[in-house]
C-alpha cells in the first residue's frame, strides 16, 4: 500500500508555516504541535499521465486542497475554514477563471 501512497502522493500531507511559505526546512516534522504554531493539512493526488494503470480519464490529474491550521490550547483554528473544497466549488472557480 505504501508503494502506491507514494507514487501518487509523493509530497507529505502537510508543513510548517512561517512568516513565507516554506521557510521551515529545518525543523523536524516530528515536533509535537505547541500552541501558537500554525501548519498546513494538504493531501493530495497526482496522476502520471504516462501512467497506464490508471483510468485513462484521469492521467496527468493532479489535486490538493489545503487547510491553514493555527494550534491553540482549546481547539485547532482553522484559517481556511470558508475556502471552497467541494467538487462543484473548485470547478466553479476554475470555470470562472478561464
Amino acid at each position: 500500500m505504501s508503494q502506491v501512497v507514494r507514487k501518487y502522493c509523493p509530497h507529505h500531507v502537510g508543513h510548517y508555516l512561517g512568516m513565507d511559505v516554506h521557510d521551515t526546512p529545518d525543523m523536524s516534522r516530528s515536533l509535537p504541535l505547541q500552541p501558537g504554531m500554525v501548519i498546513t493539512i494538504e493531501p493530495g493526488i497526482y496522476i502520471p499521465q504516462d501512467d497506464m494503470a490508471a483510468p485513462e480519464r484521469l492521467r496527468g490529474l493532479g489535486v490538493r486542497i489545503e487547510d491553514d491550521v493555527v494550534v491553540t490550547e482549546d481547539a485547532p483554528l482553522i484559517l481556511s475554514a470558508d475556502c471552497p473544497k467541494e467538487i462543484y466549488d473548485v470547478e466553479q472557480i476554475c470555470v470562472r477563471s478561464l
